[in-house]
């Protein structure tokens, strides 16, 4: 990002002081009539007055955090301020790159050769698997979808799903065609949030990877082949070490 000269801060910090409060504001009508609350009501709920509210929901307030945070208590949600990435601080996807690095190290000690975000569609080079390990011998290769927050789960079965059958043409184009096997796993760090997510929806997750998860751990530590069927494994917060998903 740019760097903001020391003169125009404070016409800089206007103009994004008048964005933010655009934004709050039109977010704050719409979970207004949703609910179908007059700003009277809203008012009432968050203890402010309804030339508040309705100064809010134009932009034209600059409203205190105090009454923004009254305001999101009476919609029920939490109120979030955070800055932006640091500029100075290290990748912006560097909790996903230290799934990638802690895949690719398990995989170079198992004997595999590793490969960092696969093409699996040369035409479309934005198409690529996260992680692949390749086994020449066998002719074998795993790919493995690093998740350090899942947010849309059926996208990304879906997703996965398409990179294995285009990893399959990657395969016949390495080996031709000969027989030989791809594998999908999917390594999730070990969130309280994924964890939740998991012990949500446990059909679901076992109907789209129901591989031993037991044994993928033992494939991907040791090289053993893995299961046929796609699985899951946890990785630890810190991306240290894999273990199984322990099915309730």
């Amino acid at each position: 990002m740019p760097r903001v000269r020391r003169a125009s801060l404070p016409v800089e910090a206007s103009r994004r002081l008048r964005e933010a409060t655009a934004r709050l504001g039109g977010e704050i009508r719409e979970m207004r009539l949703r609910r179908g609350w007059t700003q009277a009501e809203l008012g009432r709920r968050a203890g402010i007055g309804r030339m508040v509210v309705s100064r809010a929901e134009r932009g034209v307030s600059r409203l205190d955090v105090e009454a923004l945070e009254r305001i999101g208590l009476a919609f029920g949600r939490r109120l979030t301020l955070t800055f932006g990435r640091d500029p100075i601080d290290g990748p912006a996807d560097a909790g996903h790159l230290a799934l990638q690095e802690l895949v690719l190290r398990l995989g170079r000690q198992a004997g595999y050769r590793t490969g960092f975000e696969l093409p699996t569609k040369p035409a479309d080079p934005w198409r690529s698997a996260d992680v692949a390990l390749r086994d020449d011998r066998s002719r074998r290769l795993v790919i493995a979808e690093c998740w350090n927050t899942i947010g849309d789960i059926g996208a990304a079965a879906r997703s996965s799903m398409r990179k294995l059958a285009e990893a399959e043409d990657v395969a016949v184009g390495w080996w031709g065609t000969d027989p030989s096997s791809v594998h999908v796993v999917w390594v999730v760090r070990a969130t309280a949030r994924n964890r939740r997510l998991v012990a949500t929806y446990p059909e679901v997750f076992a109907a789209r990877l129901p591989g031993s998860s037991a044994t993928w751990v033992r494939a991907l530590r040791h090289g053993t082949p893995p299961p046929v069927e796609p699985g899951l494994v946890w990785c630890d917060v810190s991306a240290t070490r894999i273990v199984a998903w322990r099915r309730s």
